[in-house]
């Protein structure tokens, strides 16, 4: 086997528009929505750096800049909390705070779809191996979806794609992929269909919005002819990398949350809260208290 290069980069695709939750992202970036008291392009951060990421690359489109300064310096923030007292909060900020030099922006100026999205990242990330988190899908367990995918990559190399399973009748809201033979802790991809229809989804594991891509992926998007939306899209062009490379996917020991959706931005809020020791067992007995009084009124009504 060649020697297997290290996955330093990570890109994270934040140009949508973020239709589906307006008019709160009307002036502000839908990935500055928050989950609790971060926002949910932080949590996509956050599993990138505990996976041993060392560079992130945001691709980004107008009105984002509220990104750009969530991870940069906010020297008058933090004075005025430090005359506050208020060190907690001081010491939580600048451990957020990103190493100098370790984030970088390109745009993407037409929303010309995700694979598009990744292949404005291609100058930034060079001739490496990446990771690629997109932030609206947002991971909870015990460990990071990306870390996992770490360890099956240092095993196997190649490409490493994420999954989950899906209502076998809701195949055609996702990538799916074909699972063949086990490989270390994931399994071979067979087949990678981009939003099949039940009757011809080849499983009911779907991508769940971690991967990490070889370089030549960027080749393929260049000349990638638009699909599904009429967007150029990123399923079909691994499809094309699977001609030539390995995939090998692993099931994500945890749950994603799809925070694209009003749906799932909810039930990630929800989630999230429980199992904060903070705040947790006051959630839940509000939550309970809810539940009790709708119950009550439906079976009254």
């Amino acid at each position: 086997m060649d020697r297997i290069k290290k996955v330093r980069k990570a890109v994270i695709p934040v140009a949508g528009n973020g239709t589906r939750f307006l008019p709160a992202t009307k002036a502000m970036p839908k990935e500055m929505l928050t989950i609790v008291d971060r926002p949910v392009v932080q949590y996509a951060v956050d599993e990138a750096i505990a996976a041993g990421i060392e560079h992130i690359v945001f691709v980004t489109s107008r009105n984002k800049a509220m990104i750009e300064d969530h991870f940069d310096d906010h020297p008058e923030l933090i004075s005025s909390l430090n005359r506050a007292g208020k060190t907690v909060q001081v010491s939580e900020l600048q451990s957020l705070l990103p190493t100098a030099g370790s984030i970088s922006f390109t745009r993407q100026q037409s929303p010309l779809g995700l694979g598009h999205a990744v292949w404005c990242a291609r100058d930034l990330i060079g001739d490496e191996p990446f990771a690629l988190l997109l932030p609206d899908m947002v991971c909870y367990g015990a460990r990071g979806c990306m870390s996992g995918l770490m360890s099956l990559y240092n095993e196997v190399g190649g490409n490493i794609v994420a999954v989950e399973e899906c209502d076998p009748q809701e195949t055609s809201k996702f990538g799916i992929v074909g699972k063949g033979a086990s490989v270390a802790h994931g399994f071979a991809v067979t087949k990678m269909v981009e939003k099949p229809q039940p009757s011809e989804a080849p499983s009911n594991f779907y991508l769940n919005g971690r991967y990490i891509l070889q370089p030549e992926i960027f080749d393929i998007l260049a000349r990638q002819e638009r699909g599904a939306g009429n967007e150029i899209q990123l399923t079909d062009g691994m499809r094309r990398l699977s001609e030539t490379q390995a995939f090998h996917g692993q099931a994500y020991d945890g749950r994603t949350f799809d925070c694209g959706s009003k749906q799932g931005f909810i039930e990630a809020n929800v989630a999230f809260a429980l199992a904060r020791a903070d705040i947790g067992d006051l959630v839940f007995e509000s939550i309970r208290g809810m539940i009790l009084s709708h119950e009550t009124q439906v079976k009254a009504a």
